[in-house]
């Protein structure tokens, strides 16, 4: 089974994945957050600087963009094939309001009609792998079928389906049913992202679809740096782990940033995760959270990872 690191806006940048990777060796791929080119400008700002070969050495990496104009589309994918890139994402999941409403992300299903037109255009217009990111449709599940006949007239590289709808952000049940019809009615390879947060999960999910042979992990693998190693029979994540994946992240987002604050909003928000791996995190937590300087994060954590450990078999839970 093939493990692949889901993005996570504001996360799993470039700086990230690089010490991910160091240090957890033997996923599949990380997928770039998603950014949307124009034509006129396809690589520019935070997406060049993600996906700068400098920024990715020995990682493998995909990157994802987010449009619904194939111009825009092609003029970027080239510019990842100059690169070295031989695979570009499309993202039709994103369920954010300010995305939906250009019709961009899942927005996008609701345009069937684009949509095949849209494919149309870019495998005629490149030579490189083309993979797609997608939710079952913006509304309902029953678009679900009309939306997989579209996908199943071109010759995508992996379509990963992330089993909801739009409407259902990450809050609701994850449609099963749905993905069961993806399974039964394309060719497609494909790939399933949806809430595998721990090993018994996943077990439970490679059961049901032995079929399935790549997953996509983004929250999970957030809140478990070890997750894929753990799921692939390896050992769990130890503390001592998890304060050196830390520090080295600390001293990272520190030598690129400028100034505390960006630094301590980059660490914080990671802390959202991996305070679920600790019996009693709630104290340490809140000084973390009221820290205005480096100094005063940094004593909160020490005294977070000096006086409790990792809870065992603890796991994220997004709900």
């Amino acid at each position: 089974m093939q493990i692949s690191f889901a993005p996570l806006e504001g996360i799993t940048g470039w700086l990230y994945r690089s010490v991910h990777h160091a240090m957890f060796p033997g996923l599949h791929t990380y997928y770039t957050p998603f950014w949307a080119p124009t034509a006129d400008s396809p690589l520019s700002g935070r997406g060049l600087a993600d996906v700068l070969p400098d920024h990715n050495q020995g990682v493998p990496l995909v990157p994802q963009l987010l449009t619904n104009r194939a111009e825009d589309f092609i003029a970027a994918a080239k510019a990842l094939q100059d690169l070295g890139y031989q695979e570009v994402n499309l993202n039709l999941g994103c369920p954010s309001g300010t995305v939906t409403a250009k019709r961009k992300g899942s927005g996008f299903l609701s345009l069937p009609e684009h949509l095949d037109q849209f494919f149309a255009e870019v495998f005629s217009g490149l030579d490189l792998r083309v993979s797609v990111k997608t939710r079952l449709g913006l509304h309902s599940p029953e678009e679900w079928p009309g939306l997989l006949e579209i996908f199943n007239r071109y010759p995508i590289a992996e379509l990963t389906i992330h089993p909801r709808i739009r409407t259902d952000f990450y809050r609701e049940a994850l449609r099963m049913e749905s993905f069961r019809y993806a399974v039964s009615h394309t060719d497609l390879p494909l790939c399933f992202n949806g809430d595998l947060t721990s090993p018994l999960q996943y077990h439970a999910f490679s059961q049901d679809f032995p079929a399935i042979q790549h997953v996509m992990i983004g929250r999970g693998l957030v809140a478990n740096p070890a997750l894929a190693r753990e799921i692939q029979g390896g050992p769990p994540l130890t503390k001592e782990e998890l304060m050196e994946f830390h520090a080295r992240l600390l001293e990272g987002y520190a030598s690129v940033l400028s100034g505390d604050r960006p630094v301590l909003g980059k660490m914080k928000e990671l802390w959202f995760y991996w305070s679920h791996l600790f019996p009693a995190p709630e104290k340490p937590l809140k000084a973390m959270r009221k820290a205005r300087t480096l100094s005063d994060y940094t004593s909160a954590v020490q005294g977070l990872f000096r006086d409790q450990d990792l809870l065992p078999g603890a796991h994220f839970s997004p709900f």
